[in-house]
């Protein structure tokens, strides 16, 4: 038999939400995240419930897995602050990590959520969704390099990526640590085709791709954050709304 958890923390019994179970404790999704960004010592601010709000919606339109974006934004950031000490710079590798896929908002569902392979022209939609999301970032200040992750996101530092095949350190380091945390994240979580890897074939995956896909300079902070990065793949979430009774 299943029954609604209750979180620990906030009270919630939302059935559209996540839970871990903690030795005597239910906790929700959002809390476990929330706890994370208070460790990381990220400042507050009043625009970022919005940004949130925001990334947790497009996160549902491509029916992501949980809080994907939020889960993404905040493993950069274990990787970010290894390069950044002010907490501005550090809020903006977070909202644009948050938002690396607003693009995708100009993506029609048929072509987003298709799960096939796709055609050379539904390809060639797919693959404006950076330019996209930076032409609506692009004009507010407070996130001139939110912006730069949202547009660089998928470029590979050998020059393979898109949308500008911009190469090695012609990305913006952000966009650099991002690719990272964001490949991981699709490997280490269960998809629609396939299972989820471990997170020691997803470590050998990257550390593979290091000079190729991947910045060695980020691999190496890869390396260097591994154990709390480890922890957050580790968690056994259930699926939404449901607990073992």
């Amino acid at each position: 038999m299943s029954a609604v958890p209750k979180c620990a923390d906030c009270g919630s019994t939302a059935t559209n939400r996540r839970y871990v179970r903690a030795p005597g404790r239910w906790t929700c999704e959002h809390c476990v995240l929330d706890a994370r960004k208070q460790h990381i010592g990220l400042a507050s601010n009043p625009y970022e419930p919005f940004v949130e709000s925001l990334a947790a919606a497009l996160d549902l339109r491509e029916r992501e897995t949980g809080l994907h974006s939020k889960r993404v934004a905040l493993n950069t950031l274990l990787l970010a602050r290894q390069f950044y000490a002010a907490s501005e710079p550090l809020r903006e590798v977070y909202w644009g990590s948050l938002l690396h896929d607003i693009g995708k908002i100009g993506v029609p569902d048929a072509v987003l959520l298709k799960h096939g392979a796709l055609t050379p022209e539904e390809w060639d939609l797919m693959r404006r969704h950076p330019e996209h999301g930076f032409r609506i970032l692009e004009n507010l200040p407070m996130l001139a390099l939110a912006s730069e992750i949202v547009l660089c996101h998928e470029e590979r530092y050998d020059g393979s990526g898109y949308p500008r095949g911009l190469k090695a350190d012609a990305i913006p380091l952000p966009a650099r640590l991002f690719a990272i945390i964001d490949a991981l994240d699709a490997m280490t979580f269960d998809r629609p085709y396939r299972r989820a890897a471990s997170f020691d074939d997803a470590k050998a995956e990257i550390v593979a791709n290091s000079g190729r896909q991947f910045d060695p300079l980020a691999v190496q902070a890869f390396l260097a954050a591994e154990a709390g990065l480890r922890e957050m793949v580790s968690l056994e979430f259930n699926e939404p709304g449901l607990a073992a009774g």
